[in-house]
């Protein structure tokens, strides 16, 4: 059985295992005080393009969201997302258990825009109801879609003018920034959103993500959050060590881009043979539609998500590539998929 379920099937890079076992037995100082951290956070800097940002090191997404939005909101103050979020789906209400309502907006295509955000506004008027006050994205959705620059504009340009905050859940960022299509940069992204993060666990981690929180006012007292929350951790060096790898000679994008053109030749073979898409996704996630016979025999041989019901006879399914996708198998899915 090969996978094509998630990106974090696989453990790490190798270049990430031999930093990690050549700094075992040195001692360092804990809690991401570490001098591997420092630089880690020195090299994100320069490749983000700015000094002015504040960076953590968190182990997981969802914790990173959790910690995040709980620490920027107050008690009576809301998050707004699409439907398909994960705040909303797959995070266990994480972010309701914190005290913070989670409002949606319906969407296709995973992506959120400025009308959608003033409706919700609107139909949020007065203090007999949650105060809606931060905006999540993610980049790329949870379908596979990736914003524009002038998107991502339009949004922080309302947020701004509304006195709402941005945040962009970047789990899949890497992915995202080598899509084709896409025209958003690291600096971009720090001077449109008040904080973002780039995931490391779904691109070569071993776990990981990095914060970058953009807005000054939001960094007093986030380490404080961060250990009320279980992430501040005592061998912090586990993390600066991994991103420290992955961005100083650019080995992170050298990833996105090997889990996004083993997805693109599934995606361009996968529809020469005629098969339709759920959505037009340029990402490291596509979702095909298939007869549910196709997917019962595929599913002898491949590990995936059936996604949804389309038809009374066809599903669209989820297939998601990685760093570390082999060519090998996405050519023997292919074959398969013809054969059949």
């Amino acid at each position: 059985m090969y996978s094509f379920r998630n990106d974090y099937s696989e453990g790490a890079h190798q270049n990430i295992l031999n930093a990690l076992q050549e700094s075992n037995l040195e001692q360092c100082e804990g809690y991401g005080e570490d001098i591997y951290t420092q630089k880690a956070v020195e090299i994100l800097k320069q490749k983000i393009g700015r000094q002015d940002i504040f960076i953590h090191f968190i182990p997981g997404g969802t914790q990173t969201n959790l910690i995040t939005i709980s620490s920027f909101l107050r008690p009576h103050e809301a998050a707004i997302g699409a439907n398909s979020a994960h705040i909303n789906v797959h995070e266990t209400g994480a972010i309701e258990a914190t005290g913070h309502k989670v409002l949606t907006i319906e969407t296709s295509d995973g992506k959120i825009r400025p009308e959608q955000i003033k409706a919700v506004l609107e139909s949020h008027p007065d203090e007999h109801m949650v105060k809606p006050k931060l905006v999540y994205i993610s980049d790329s959705t949870e379908i596979g879609t990736i914003y524009n620059k002038q998107e991502l504009k339009n949004i922080s340009d309302f947020c701004k003018e509304n006195n709402l905050l941005l945040f962009l859940d970047g789990a899949r960022l890497g992915s995202a920034l080598c899509s084709e299509g896409n025209d958003l940069t690291l600096l971009d992204l720090s001077k449109l959103t008040d904080a973002f993060y780039i995931g490391g666990t779904k691109n070569g981690a071993l776990i990981g993500e990095a914060l970058v929180i953009n807005n000054q006012s939001l960094e007093e007292d986030f380490r404080y959050f961060m250990k009320q929350k279980g992430a501040l951790l005592a061998k912090g060096k586990i993390l600066g060590i991994q991103f420290l790898e992955l961005f100083k000679d650019d080995l992170f994008f050298d990833l996105a881009k090997h889990a996004n053109n083993m997805s693109s030749i599934l995606r361009n073979e996968i529809a020469a043979l005629g098969f339709e898409f759920l959505t037009a996704s340029p990402s490291n996630q596509i979702f095909p539609i298939f007869p549910n016979s196709t997917i019962k025999e595929l599913e002898k041989k491949y590990l995936f998500n059936v996604w949804g019901k389309e038809t009374e006879n066809t599903s669209s399914i989820r297939l998601v590539t990685s760093w570390a996708t082999k060519k090998e198998a996405v050519n023997e899915f292919i074959a398969d998929l013809k054969r059949l």
